[in-house]
């Protein structure tokens, strides 16, 4: 009966503990969504005008000329895309592919610190 006692216990103190994490900084973005911080930091903390593209992109300035980001699970699977050929005139930084495309350098430095941020 007391190991029942101490299960039940167990039971009902995890949701109460559960509710005061959120698994996110301040900021409200899950830390380990790397899209979605590096998103917040290139478009609320840098100012430069960028958007979720897809499920795994961002686009940042116009579609046609502006960087791109394309991001994967891995820093080992962004190189891999890469070496098989589909990541040409893009930098990568961690997980991240960053395609710079016409984007200034000033934009750049700021895109690429944000990626190395994460």
């Amino acid at each position: 009966m007391r190991a029942a006692g101490a299960v039940l216990l167990t039971c009902l103190a995890l949701p109460v503990v559960g509710c005061g994490l959120s698994g996110s900084d301040d900021s409200g973005v899950d830390p380990n969504d790397k899209r979605a911080a590096a998103l917040q930091c290139i478009s609320e903390e840098k100012g430069i005008d960028a958007r979720l593209a897809g499920n795994d992109r961002i686009q940042v300035g116009d579609a046609d000329t502006g960087p791109r980001i394309r991001f994967f699970l891995t820093g080992g699977e962004a190189e891999a895309e890469q070496f098989e050929g589909r990541g040409e005139g893009a930098e990568q930084i961690k997980n991240a592919l960053l395609f710079v495309r016409q984007g200034s350098e000033e934009d750049l430095g700021e895109i690429e610190e944000c990626l190395n941020d994460l």
